[in-house]
C-alpha cells in the first residue's frame, strides 16, 4: 500500500478495498548483498565429494537481523508487536501517526523514514520488510544494492492475520512471540457474541464510500453476526452510495470512523446530515481498521460492545 488516504477533502478515503496477494518470501527474500555467485558455486563444486563423505557440524541458527526497515503502515505495526525495539532501524512516518497506527505508542522515539534510497543507504538494513518489500521505490532507485527482503501479504481475514503475524515473527527471530500473539487474539475473538443477530449494517465513510464485501470490516461484521448492506446489494469491495440511497436501503446501523464523529470538513459532513440521523452509529477508530493488525480484536470487541449498548437501551 503505497498509500493510505489523502490530505485533500476531494481525495478518495484512505485504502480499505480488498487488495491482491503478493507472494510470501519469509525466510528468503533477496540474498544479503552483494554475493560472489561464480566463485562460490566453483568452491562447492570442487569440494562435493568431501561434503559427500564427511558431514559437517551442525547447522547454526540464523543470528536474526539487527537493523530492520519497514516500508509500509501495516508491517511498521508487525514489527512493532514483535521485534525488539532494538533491532527497528526504521519505520514510516505514519507509525507514530494515533490514528492511523494502533501501535502508535510504541513507535515514538524509534527513526521514521521518508523511504528514500539515502537513508537505506545509510542504514545497510539486514531485512526489509513491506507489503510488498519488493515494490518500494526506494529499493528500486538502488539497482546495484540487494537487500533481505521479506514481502508481508495483505490480509482481509482473521486467518490471514494470524498468517502474517507468524510470517513476521519468524522472519525477526522471535517465532514464539508470535505465537504468543496469535493465541491471545484467539482467546479475545472466541468469546464474541453475534450480537448482529443478522441485522444489516454498512461501513459508511466520508464523500459516500462504503466497503464491501471480502475486506477486512467485512470479516467483522460477518464474526458478530451482521450482514453487511454492501453485500445485500451486490457493491464491490470500495463503492459510493449517495444519502438517498442510503436511507432508502434502511441498514440497522452505521459503522463510522471515529475521526469523523465530528464535522471538519463536507466529507465527514456528509455523515451527520440529518437524513441519517435515525440510524443508530457505531464509532471505530481507524487505526484499528486500516490494516490487518493485531488491533483486529480491537475493532472487533469494540463493535460488538456499541450493539450491545443499543440493545440495552443505551447510546450505542
Amino acid at each position: 500500500m503505497a498509500a493510505y488516504g489523502c490530505a485533500s477533502d476531494a481525495a478518495a478515503p484512505r485504502r480499505r478495498r480488498k487488495g491482491g496477494s503478493y507472494a510470501a518470501a519469509a525466510g528468503a527474500g533477496r540474498a544479503l548483498r552483494p554475493v560472489h555467485a561464480i566463485g562460490a558455486a566453483l568452491l562447492l563444486g570442487g569440494a562435493g565429494a568431501l561434503w559427500a563423505a564427511a558431514p559437517g557440524p551442525a547447522a547454526k541458527a540464523p543470528t536474526p537481523p539487527q537493523r530492520i526497515v519497514s516500508t509500509n503502515l501495516c508491517t511498521d505495526q508487525l514489527l512493532l508487536a514483535l521485534a525488539d525495539r532494538g533491532q527497528i532501524a526504521g519505520l514510516t512516518k505514519l507509525a507514530a501517526d494515533a490514528e492511523m497506527s494502533g501501535e502508535a505508542a510504541k513507535a515514538r522515539g524509534l527513526p521514521l523514514l521518508d523511504n528514500s534510497a539515502e537513508e537505506l543507504l545509510a542504514i545497510e538494513p539486514d531485512l526489509v520488510v513491506g507489503m510488498p518489500a519488493s515494490g518500494s521505490p526506494a529499493l528500486a532507485a538502488l539497482p546495484a544494492a540487494e537487500y533481505r527482503l521479506l514481502d508481508i501479504a495483505l490480509a482481509e481475514r482473521l486467518d490471514q492475520i494470524y498468517a502474517t503475524i507468524r510470517q513476521t515473527a519468524a522472519a525477526v527471530g522471535h517465532p514464539e512471540r508470535g505465537e504468543a500473539l496469535i493465541a491471545r487474539m484467539q482467546g479475545e475473538v472466541a468469546g464474541l457474541p453475534k450480537v448482529g443477530r443478522g441485522r444489516v449494517a454498512a461501513y459508511y465513510q466520508r464523500r459516500g464510500y462504503m466497503t464491501g464485501t471480502g475486506t477486512l470490516i467485512d470479516d467483522m461484521m460477518g464474526r458478530i453476526g451482521l450482514v453487511n448492506l454492501a453485500a445485500r446489494l451486490g457493491k464491490p469491495p470500495l463503492s459510493q452510495m449517495s444519502l438517498e440511497e442510503m436511507v432508502a436501503a434502511r441498514p440497522d446501523f452505521l459503522i463510522v470512523e471515529s475521526a469523523t464523529d465530528i464535522v471538519t470538513d463536507q466529507g465527514s459532513e456528509m455523515l451527520h446530515h440529518p437524513a441519517l440521523k435515525d440510524i443508530p452509529r457505531i464509532s471505530v477508530a481507524e487505526a484499528w481498521t486500516v490494516c490487518g493488525s493485531p488491533a483486529y480484536t480491537r475493532a472487533a470487541r469494540s463493535i460488538a460492545a456499541q450493539i450491545a449498548r443499543h440493545d440495552a437501551g443505551g447510546a450505542p
